[in-house]
């Protein structure tokens, strides 16, 4: 199978059917994305994660530190650098499966947001056309405006969707209200059954289910000039080993 190229599509799938995160216990396992930061950079890094969760810009504050050396599911982080692990979105559709709900991966892009309000797409890339993570090369085009957004509430933000279908609408309203607790609040939108949500057509009988990007710290960071070097989807572990920004 090592032979055969892996659609992001896919490797979503995968990763959802390992999840076993649970919102009202707090406990379980969560898919990460991993960046990594200068040591020098390190402190500043945690301030613009802080600045994005409390402008509402990155679907959750959960964050984890890994020293030059630390060794995470055989990645061990090169000297001099600091491995920094967030919340990827793809733990959102490992809650669907969890849930029983039908729901299918579509992409990722860019979302114009205006008076804070999220519009549209201006950019998207299919996870069924792409190897790589759609936001991990939307980062590195220098697109977004993240910083924009988090000073007067217009500018692009990092976002994703997935359509779920029509019939389960009421267990995705559930799932939604209980991430609402403070795990992951990143839901940009959820659209109507046989209406595109934010300008994005689903199949028929399914519904949008837009959300943020777990890497809109990473470009708001790379926006200031900051190297940073990322790898979305990078993995999973156990919720408990990650801590909220505000408690570091």
């Amino acid at each position: 199978m090592s032979d055969f190229l892996r659609f992001v599509s896919h490797q979503i799938e995968d990763f959802a059917m390992q999840v076993t995160f649970d919102p009202d216990q707090g406990t379980g396992t969560v898919v990460y994305n991993l960046s990594l930061v200068r040591v020098e950079d390190l402190e500043y890094a945690v301030s613009v994660f802080r600045a994005t969760c409390e402008a509402g810009v990155s679907p959750s504050s959960l964050i984890r530190l890994l020293h030059p050396g630390e060794e995470l599911d055989g990645y061990i982080v090169p000297q001099k650098y600091i491995g920094i692990l967030t919340l990827c979105s793809t733990t959102l559709d490992g809650l669907l499966l969890r849930r029983g709900i039908p729901f299918n991966p579509i992409g990722g892009g860019v979302v114009e947001v205006t008076h804070n309000i999220p519009k549209r797409f201006t950019h998207l890339i299919k996870y069924e056309y792409t190897t790589i993570d759609p936001l991990q090369v939307l980062v590195s085009q220098e697109i977004t405006s993240v910083r924009q957004v988090m000073k007067d509430g217009d500018g692009s933000v990092l976002g994703n969707i997935r359509q779920c279908h029509m019939e389960a609408e009421d267990e995705v309203e559930e799932v939604l209200e209980e991430l609402t607790e403070g795990y992951f609040t990143g839901i940009l939108d959820l659209g109507l059954p046989n209406t595109p949500c934010l300008g994005v057509a689903v199949d028929p009988q399914y519904m949008g289910l837009a959300a943020l990007g777990g890497t809109n710290w990473v470009a708001a960071l790379r926006e200031e000039g900051i190297p940073v070097h990322m790898q979305a989807m990078k993995g999973l572990c156990d919720i408990s080993t990650m801590k909220f920004v505000s408690d570091l």
